[in-house]
């Protein structure tokens, strides 16, 4: 991998992060309030299924 394709996938990240607060500040606030309720292994859960379906959207982008 490039340096530059890390920067521009950090970069999207960023930007699709970025999003939700910008277009509606309450609705993200209180997606923020509903995950700060969850408890740990939910959000680890959460976290584990979206690690892996981004690794799965890489390698099938990447063929």
């Amino acid at each position: 991998m490039r340096w530059e394709e890390l920067g521009s996938a950090l970069a999207l990240v960023l930007v699709l992060e970025g999003l939700l607060p910008a277009l509606s500040p309450r609705a993200f606030r209180k997606a923020i309030f509903a995950v700060a309720q969850l408890n740990a292994s939910s959000i680890r859960n959460s976290g584990l299924i979206s690690m892996v379906l981004g690794a799965v959207i890489l390698y099938l982008v990447k063929q």
